[in-house]
């Protein structure tokens, strides 16, 4: 199963990050803040080099954040071919490679409410660090999501 959290009002870090994909097995989709613009179905070239993956077909969901600038989007796979790879050690944050992804929220508490009402569980309360409240998500495929309030 594939869902992914998205909080309202996103912010990318120092405005650097303009996109973020996330591969799941199916497509099941919680997007708070974010609008479907395009889905498409890749597959073979030039995507397959692209990609760096041989025989490629998927399902490709691009999601927008209405208002912001620059442009931030969430890319969403949904692979029918080859397989998805599951990564036994996706919820460990000691682990090298990708750790988490954070979106800036207004209102942490407000966030959390929505996520939970939704069925998505915390990793985390929440903690007061560097002028900031910060909480873990289990977020989609195991993916840690962070959701950030400054203060």
């Amino acid at each position: 199963m594939f869902a992914f959290i998205a909080a309202q009002n996103f912010s990318p870090p120092n405005g650097s990050k303009d996109r973020y994909s996330q591969t799941g097995q199916s497509v099941q989709r919680l997007v708070l803040g974010f609008k479907e613009v395009t889905s498409v179905v890749i597959a073979g070239e030039p995507f397959a080099t692209y990609m760096e993956v041989t025989g490629i077909e998927a399902d490709h969901i691009t999601l927008v954040l209405e208002g912001a600038t620059p442009r931030t989007e969430i890319q969403l796979l949904h692979y029918r071919n080859p397989a998805s790879i599951p990564d036994p050690h996706i919820c460990d944050l000691h682990k090298i490679g990708f750790n988490h992804v954070c979106f800036a929220v207004d209102d942490v508490e407000a966030e959390i409410s929505k996520i939970r009402a939704a069925g998505f569980k915390t990793r985390s309360t929440i903690l007061d660090f560097h002028s900031c409240k910060l909480v873990f998500l289990r977020g989609p495929e195991g993916v840690t999501v962070e959701l950030s309030q400054w203060h």
